[in-house]
């Protein structure tokens, strides 16, 4: 039945977005790469909003939304972890090696490799998201989605913010180590973080999402792209003390 496949084809729109996104970010487009993760993850929210509304949930939907962000959320961050690195380490890893080159040759610091820790992390948050009953109205530990936005706002931080301050900061290689490390402990943190998802538009039940769109909102308006990585330390630092309160 068309109606069934709605989502589906949603998600493949999210995978579509992910896949040209890979390509981008190993041209080293670091910009056209976010603006198709940031495609991909809208096309994520409206899957499962479309699933709900057509009451179609099924375990292909499951399992196919989970393969979409495997590569837009979670293949891409690293590749783009992986690109700044070598930025960081002066390396140009856009340099093709020469014709008759050793097979083995490689152009790239090996460190930069660390950038593929987030992408390792993902893929294990997803596998245990998807045999985790737990979290069927919030989430353990921070959903791949918006750890892709905390790593892809580097990008955007470093193109539209020219400061010296701000590019020697990001650009640190290990700053940008730990940031892999942290993610990955982030995406699989047996913490639980409240969804997105409006049950009903009461302010009683939904006091910290309305809050948390409000302070995004804000932050974005005033501070740009710089707000971002602020957005997503205050969303877990809100979940967490919504749990607190429960």
């Amino acid at each position: 039945m068309l109606k069934k496949q709605i989502p589906n084809l949603i998600t493949l729109l999210n995978l579509l977005s992910g896949s040209i996104a890979v390509i981008l970010a190993l041209q080293n487009q670091l910009l056209m790469a976010t603006v198709f993760v940031g495609l991909g993850i809208f096309f994520d929210f409206f899957d499962g909003l479309a699933a709900r509304s057509l009451n179609v949930q099924s375990e292909l939907g499951l399992q196919l939304d989970s393969l979409a962000d495997m590569v837009t959320s979670g293949l891409v961050p690293g590749i783009v972890m992986f690109q700044l690195l070598c930025q960081a380490l002066g390396a140009d890893v856009l340099a093709p090696l020469a014709w008759g080159a050793s097979t083995f040759e490689i152009n790239f610091p090996l460190i930069a490799l660390f950038g593929l820790l987030i992408t390792l992390g993902s893929a294990y948050r997803l596998a245990k998201f998807n045999i985790d009953d737990r979290q069927t109205s919030s989430f353990i530990g921070l959903p791949t989605p918006a750890n892709a936005i905390l790593i892809l706002s580097l990008p955007l931080i470093l193109h539209f913010h020219e400061s010296e301050m701000v590019t020697t900061f990001i650009l640190n290689p290990y700053f940008l180590i730990g940031l892999s490390i942290l993610s990955c402990i982030l995406l699989n943190a047996e913490v639980t973080l409240f969804a997105l998802k409006f049950k009903n538009l009461s302010l009683k039940d939904n006091w910290y999402r309305f809050l948390f769109l409000l302070m995004s909102l804000v932050g974005i308006v005033i501070f740009h792209f710089i707000a971002l990585p602020f957005i997503i330390l205050g969303y877990i630092l809100l979940s967490v003390l919504v749990q607190n309160k429960a």
